[in-house]
C-alpha cells in the first residue's frame, strides 16, 4: 500500500499541528502493508531532521503553490491507495488527486480552521465528495458537522498522541532556573505561539489575574514560553499591570529543551477559548504537571473531562484562580490515564481508520 499525503508541515515544522502530523505519518510507515508513504509538506521552517524509512518526504515543493501544485502532480504519475489531505484550504488538490489515482481520500481537520464555514465556494462544494473526515477532537467534529456538507457518520475521532517516553517527571533544571530568575518560585507556565491571531490562548487573561494570584501567593512567577509578533504587547501589558518582574518571557523553546521546561511550572494554564486540542496539556502532564485547561474549547478533551486535569471557564475569573490555586499546591504525578492518548493507542485507532478508508 502507498499512502500520500497533502500536508501543512510536519518534519521541519513546529507547532500542534506538525507534531500531529510527525505522529500521523511515524505511525503509517510503521504500519503492516504500507509499503511507502510520500508526504508534499507546504512549509518547512526549521531542520527536517530524521525520518522514517518507508517516508518519501518532498520538500522540492516549498516556495509557493505553484511549486507546490507542480510537485504534486510530477508524484500523481505513481500509484497510490489513499490520499490523505492534511488541511482544508488543500482540499481542491487532494480532490483532484483522488480522481487521478481512483482512489480514496481523507481530510483531516484540527481546529478553528473548520469551526466556521469555510469562505470558498468550492472547498464548500467539494466537502461532499471527501469519503471520510479524521478530526482531532469532539468539538472539532460537531462544529464542522454543525455546517458543512458531511454526515457526522463520515467524521471519526483521532486525537492526538503522546510519547511518554520522551518526557517524564524529573527535577527542576538549575540552569533554566537561574536563566529564567525561579529561584525560590511557584512557576505557572503557558506554552504558546504569541501571535496576534492567536489571542484566544489566554495569555490576556492570565497576566491580568497575576496581581490577585499575587496576593494569594507571594512567590508566584509566571513563565511565558513562546514567541511571535504579539510578545511585545504582552510584555507591555504586564508592566501597565505592574507585574513585569514576575513575569518571564522565555521566546522559543526549542524541541530538545521543551520537556524540561515544563518540569520548571508547578501548574500549566492555559485557559483558552478555540483550541481544537491542545497538545501542550499531555507534554505538560507527561511531565507530571498538574494542569488547568478550559471548558469552552478542544482542551477540555485533552484532560479528558477532568479525569486528568482540571478544566474550568476562563471568563469565570473566579474559578480560574481557584483552579490554579489548587493545583499549585497538588503534587506532581503523572496521572494515572494518560495513556489513553499513547503512542500505541493512537497506532491502532489509525489502523482501523486507514482500513475503513481503503475498503470503501
Amino acid at each position: 500500500m502507498r499512502i500520500l499525503l497533502l500536508i501543512s508541515d510536519a518534519f521541519g515544522g513546529h507547532g500542534g499541528i506538525a507534531q500531529y502530523n510527525r505522529d500521523l505519518i511515524t505511525a503509517l510507515s510503521a504500519m503492516d502493508g504500507v509499503e511507502e508513504v510520500v508526504a508534499v509538506p507546504r512549509y518547512v521552517p526549521l531542520p527536517v531532521g530524521d525520518l522514517p524509512q518507508k517516508l518519501a518526504y518532498h520538500v522540492e515543493g516549498i516556495g509557493g503553490k505553484t511549486r507546490y501544485i507542480r510537485t504534486v502532480l510530477k508524484i500523481l504519475r505513481g500509484r497510490f491507495n489513499l490520499v490523505i489531505c492534511g488541511h482544508i484550504n488543500l482540499l481542491p488538490l487532494a480532490w483532484m488527486a483522488s480522481l487521478r489515482l481512483h482512489t480514496q481520500f481523507v481530510l483531516l481537520v484540527y481546529g478553528i480552521d473548520v469551526w466556521q464555514p469555510h469562505e470558498s465556494i468550492l472547498i464548500r462544494a467539494l466537502l461532499r465528495w471527501v469519503d471520510k473526515v479524521w478530526s482531532i477532537s469532539e468539538i472539532t467534529r460537531d462544529k464542522m458537522a454543525a455546517w458543512a456538507n458531511v454526515s457526522i457518520e463520515r467524521i471519526h475521532l483521532l486525537p492526538n498522541a503522546i510519547d511518554i517516553d520522551c518526557y517524564g517527571m524529573g527535577t527542576k533544571d538549575e540552569n533554566l532556573v537561574s536563566r529564567y530568575g525561579l529561584s525560590g518560585c511557584k512557576v505557572m507556565m503557558v506554552l504558546a505561539r504569541l501571535v496576534g491571531l492567536e489571542r484566544y490562548k489566554g495569555v490576556d487573561e492570565l497576566l491580568e489575574i497575576m496581581p490577585e494570584l499575587l496576593v494569594r501567593e507571594p512567590e508566584l512567577a509566571f513563565l511565558v514560553a513562546g514567541d511571535g509578533d504579539d510578545r511585545p504587547r504582552l510584555e507591555t501589558k504586564a508592566k501597565a499591570l505592574g507585574v513585569s518582574e514576575r513575569v518571564v518571557f522565555t521566546g522559543y523553546v526549542l524541541e530538545s529543551e521543551k520537556a524540561a521546561h515544563f518540569r520548571l511550572a508547578d501548574v500549566f494554564v492555559m485557559p483558552s477559548r478555540s483550541e481544537g486540542f491542545g497538545f501542550v496539556f499531555l507534554e505538560a502532564m507527561a511531565c507530571g504537571v498538574p494542569v488547568v485547561a478550559s471548558t469552552l474549547d478542544g482542551s477540555r478533551e485533552a484532560v479528558r473531562f477532568g479525569l486528568l486535569g482540571q478544566a474550568v471557564n476562563p471568563e469565570d475569573r473566579t474559578a480560574l484562580m481557584t483552579s490554579i490555586i489548587k493545583a499549585l499546591n497538588e503534587e506532581k504525578a503523572i496521572p494515572e490515564g494518560l495513556d489513553y492518548f499513547s503512542f500505541a493507542n493512537f497506532q491502532s485507532r489509525l489502523q482501523v481508520l486507514v482500513g475503513e478508508a481503503i475498503s470503501k
